[in-house]
């Protein structure tokens, strides 16, 4: 679970899961070798970065790009 870019679609999937509480810290260590600490960290991790997701703007800034139409029309 670390190291390559290959690797991160299954942390994902593994993080998703115990998230939906279709598996639990404990299975997840037992079955990949894997502290249930580390795991915990990771999913918290994943659910402040899907919070942090949640809040920001897609665009970056939003108000610069609702003057464009205002900028352009003065042109």
């Amino acid at each position: 679970m670390k190291g390559t870019v290959g690797a991160k679609a299954p942390e994902t999937v593994l993080l998703t899961e115990i998230i939906q509480s279709r598996t639990t810290v404990a299975e997840a260590s037992r079955s990949f070798d894997l502290s249930p600490s580390g795991i915990e960290g990771r999913v918290e991790d994943g659910k402040r970065s899907m919070e942090t997701s949640r809040h920001a703007d897609p665009l970056g800034n939003g108000e610069q790009y609702a003057k464009l139409p205002e900028d352009l029309q003065a042109a």
